[in-house]
């Protein structure tokens, strides 16, 4: 029998394909930017998550918020519920901290944006005092549905399960206020939050009409399992990507 020989540079290959595969299907972090286009300290940090998007470990999303309208320029992106769900975060972290840029991470914890260090070290402190994304969730295109699946876990308690509609890379061109005359692109820009249903510890699968996901710019969609309510949002307990187009 001849033996097989694999080029060095070809292994080294397979070996990153799999590395990547790996680290797509089990990410480490849910990062959420809270972020705002009339916010003169908000570029750097929507420059940063463009950069941290491209790690497949990492699942990125820009929240646009809207209490910085009244400074001169009413941000084109901002939903109201951005603005409700950070309030909600720190209520229930009890610091009363909202700010633009925040970056929120794994649900549990919260740094500065434009801050990449203080991000990897959000990342290890949410590990340490929380269990995150210990659920393998996947997610997927059939036919003409997405489907979620949510494996069974009895020690995770329970979740709600959450489809965001995003766009990739969205530029922007600010008339007034504190960035006026730049255009700033945003990275994973949430437009719709769709609630599909509640997971209570046993395996689940939860499927979606592709078309009810796929209006405007939609390109992709972040899925993410979390413990507690809308209104009281707590540790990640799983999240997946997928591709719509």
């Amino acid at each position: 029998m001849v033996p097989i020989r694999i080029a060095p540079t070809l292994a080294l290959g397979c070996l990153a394909m799999l590395a990547a595969v790996s680290a797509k299907a089990e990410p480490r972090a849910v990062l959420e930017l809270f972020t705002s286009q009339g916010c003169s300290s908000c570029p750097a940090a929507d420059k940063l998550l463009g950069e941290l998007a491209k790690d497949p470990s990492l699942v990125t999303m820009t929240l646009a918020v809207d209490y910085w309208d009244y400074l001169g320029w009413k941000d084109t992106l901002a939903l109201k519920g951005h603005t409700i769900r950070q309030r909600a975060y720190a209520n229930v972290r009890g610091d009363r901290e909202v700010y633009t840029p925040q970056m929120v991470v794994n649900g549990v914890t919260h740094v500065l944006g434009s801050d990449k260090a203080a991000i990897e070290r959000g990342i290890a402190q949410s590990r340490k005092q929380a269990d995150p994304l210990a659920l393998a969730v996947s997610a997927s295109l059939t036919g003409d549905k997405l489907t979620v699946s949510v494996p069974a876990k009895d020690d995770q308690g329970a979740g709600e399960v959450w489809l965001c509609p995003s766009v990739k890379a969205m530029p922007v061109k600010i008339g007034r206020g504190e960035n006026r005359g730049h255009t700033i692109v945003y990275t994973n820009v949430v437009r719709r939050w769709i609630k599909i249903g509640e997971w209570t510890g046993k395996a689940q699968t939860f499927s979606v009409p592709l078309k009810e996901l796929q209006s405007g710019d939609i390109d992709h969609v972040a899925v993410m399992v979390q413990s507690g309510v809308a209104n009281a949002p707590k540790v990640m307990l799983g999240a997946a990507q997928v591709a719509v187009r």
